[in-house]
């Protein structure tokens, strides 16, 4: 039975390859999965972007939308070029780039040091710290920055499902009142690590749609373009640095 779970089916196979042919395996990982623990927390892993993401447990699982910001974020980076990506949790995004442009210097950071080495297990670059604070100085200015910071406002982080806000930390989800407080350091401080001409990506919430225009039209950004889904939601913003300030 589907056990309320969107895609059963799928998930079902995930959990009998996990077992490995023992039952009283399946029946313990089942059990777990039917609490609401995330399924990669489970099985261990993720497919993003065609790749597989190892995911430690306590971090934060990449969601599909993401895959959008970070196939956008490759399209920027050249094949050479210099990429960070903030909050990086399991690496995924990273991992994207890296993938998609191997010659490239792709750098992770995160607060949570169960993130970096969970994204170094992945084979990211990753450093622990405050957004780029741990930016190593030899990186220089980069050509792409792109960023899935916690945006769900304080308010709605109750309404969150149960196998996120249950077992996710708040840390990944909590953008302060209004969702913006960590967009809007984002946005402030990338200009002085971007090349002109480089690109600023963000995940954002469908909901905040203009809520950051102000802050954009004040700072050194030429152009913003929306990431929506097939659907037409607003998944993300693409943002390039002014050329000349």
């Amino acid at each position: 039975m589907s056990g309320g779970f969107v895609a059963a089916d799928e998930e079902a196979r995930e959990l009998l390859d996990a077992a490995a042919g023992d039952p009283a395996r399946l029946e313990a990982l089942v059990l777990r999965r039917e609490t609401g623990e995330p399924l990669a927390w489970i099985t261990g892993f993720v497919v993003f972007c065609g790749l597989r993401i190892v995911v430690h447990s306590d971090v934060y699982v990449p969601r599909w939308h993401t895959e959008l910001v970070a196939e956008r974020a490759a399209e920027r980076l050249p094949d050479d070029g210099v990429a960070i990506d903030l909050c990086t949790g399991s690496g995924a995004i990273a991992a994207t780039l890296r993938a998609r442009r191997p010659g490239a210097r792709v750098v992770g950071t995160d607060l949570d040091p169960n993130s970096v080495e969970n994204a170094r297990a992945n084979g990211v670059e990753a450093y622990a710290g405050d957004l780029f604070e741990p930016v190593p100085a030899d990186l220089g200015l980069a050509d792409v920055i792109v960023a899935v910071v916690p945006y769900v406002p304080r308010r709605a982080l109750p309404l969150l499902q149960r196998d996120t806000f249950r077992f996710e930390t708040a840390l990944a989800y909590d953008g302060g009142e209004e969702g913006l407080d960590v967009l809007r350091r984002v946005l402030e401080e990338a200009p002085a690590r971007l090349k002109p001409g480089g690109a600023l990506v963000l995940e954002v919430g469908g909901s905040q749609a203009g809520d950051l225009d102000p802050d954009i039209a004040r700072l050194p950004y030429d152009e913003a373009a929306e990431i929506l889904d097939e659907d037409g939601d607003l998944r993300g913003l693409e943002l390039t640095r002014r050329r000349r300030d």
